[in-house]
């Protein structure tokens, strides 16, 4: 049993922190975070490392409720434009934004900002991006399926300590599982923002909704799906024209990073197939030359669990992919598989051709759905092994992409039971648009 007091400390100290990319460009930051009791204070406080001037910008917070569970307070505060003009203000303590001439984001720089102002108060930090540009090195970590299972803290603690340094995770779906808990039991996003604060608050996770965001209840009267996640998360959406925070466009350095949301509408003139039709001609490969999609269901899969469930998905969507010039899917739900370079577009009902075949103007697949689930790993897989997937293994862990310049990515995935700088598999990519040869490792040469 916990003592009144101590129970008082973790309502007031635990506020789950977490920051996402806040607009398209990167020039903006989303702070989100929980007061369990008191409303407290919207306000954050921020500053470039080295300087003295403190700025402030001021979110807003609701509450929300699901079955017989009441959220506490939820900030949600954007950081636009960090480097703002400043005249004979100099002898203030701190500078609201909304008093000053806007001026641009300082890109690759540290900043520090503060929560719980006049309260309990906590201060953290984070690296701006580099700006976008074609030769700019970058590395991502990339999670999914993550829970809150003893294999989950192994999982983030291996990433932590990975001496390859994610600068920020591309989060491919699944938070919390909270949903496989008696109804619907939103505790656990709770428990689960804790745990993973200590991440996402020092580095942008980039989130990708998965089937355990849905949260569609209807015997016990919760009937609009996702609730629980659009109250706690926020995307950029609106800075890249899309009508929800499902699916969204990012740049990060030297890399255009498009999401989508696998248990939304995607069919033709759905809001997200209109949406992407008109995503691909921004997409610039002199500026940002490599095209990362996110989502959750993968279109190529060879384990029995989730076999073909994306499949309408990429019958909508696959030529698209590859007349655009896509490098890579990440997606979750399985857990560790690697594709070649593959298409199936030639597959029609007619002409009986239904095989993917290797196709070097295609993407890869990966599937990165292994952080450590309470359903435990997926270990049924079709036999032999298809000739369109290059490399799989049932095995929890985490995978870092450090994209190096316009023409190379070096991918390594780690699995948990290795040690923190060994590769369970690796690649080298070749870009679809300024190198594009054959990067598959197992050819027939």
């Amino acid at each position: 049993m916990i003592c009144p007091e101590l129970r008082f400390f973790i309502w007031v100290f635990h506020k789950k922190v977490h920051i996402t990319q806040g607009d398209l460009e990167g020039k903006a930051l989303i702070v989100s975070w929980v007061t369990q009791k008191a409303r407290g204070s919207n306000l954050v406080l921020y500053w470039k490392e080295h300087s003295n001037k403190m700025l402030k910008a001021h979110g807003k917070s609701k509450k929300y409720n699901f079955y017989n569970y009441t959220s506490g307070h939820i900030h949600h505060c954007t950081i636009r434009n960090l480097e703002v003009h400043h005249h004979h203000y100099h002898n203030l303590f701190y500078h609201s934004v909304s008093d000053f001439v806007v001026l641009f984001l300082q890109y690759d720089t540290k900043y520090y900002y503060m929560v719980g102002v006049g309260q309990t108060e906590r201060t953290f930090w984070f690296l701006t991006p580099p700006k976008p540009g074609p030769d700019v090195p970058y590395t991502v970590g990339l999670i999914g399926e993550l829970g809150q299972s003893f294999d989950s803290n192994i999982t983030l603690t291996h990433y932590e300590n990975n001496p390859l340094k994610g600068q920020t995770i591309l989060f491919v779906g699944d938070f919390s599982y909270a949903d496989t808990y008696p109804n619907h039991d939103n505790n656990r996003w709770d428990i689960w923002g804790r745990f993973v604060e200590r991440s996402t608050a020092y580095q942008p996770w980039i989130w990708t909704v998965g089937n355990h965001e849905l949260d569609f209840a209807p015997q016990t009267g919760e009937t609009k799906p996702f609730q629980p996640f659009k109250h706690r998360y926020r995307t950029p959406h609106r800075s890249s024209g899309s009508t929800e925070p499902f699916w969204y466009s990012i740049k990060r350095g030297l890399a255009y990073i498009i999401v989508l949301a696998s248990y939304s509408a995607y069919g033709k003139y759905t809001p997200q197939y209109m949406w992407l039709e008109q995503e691909f001609p921004k997409v610039n490969k002199t500026e940002t030359p490599w095209l990362i999609v996110l989502m959750h269901s993968m279109w190529y899969n060879s384990y029995d669990y989730h076999y073909m469930e994306g499949e309408t998905m990429r019958a909508m969507y696959e030529l698209w992919f590859i007349k655009n010039k896509v490098d890579v899917i990440f997606a979750g739900y399985v857990h560790g598989e690697r594709s070649e370079c593959i298409s199936n577009i030639a597959y029609n009902l007619v002409n009986g051709i239904c095989s993917p075949v290797k196709d070097l103007s295609a993407p890869v697949y990966i599937t990165i759905g292994d952080g450590g689930n309470l359903e435990g790993l997926s270990t049924i897989m079709t036999e032999p092994q298809p000739k369109y997937s290059a490399f799989r293994d049932a095995s929890f862990g985490h995978a870092i992409s450090s994209i190096k310049n316009r023409t190379h990515t070096y991918y390594g995935w780690h699995r948990n039971q290795d040690g923190c700088a060994v590769d369970g598999d690796t690649m080298w990519f070749f870009n679809r648009f300024w190198h594009p040869i054959d990067d598959s490792p197992d050819d027939d040469s």
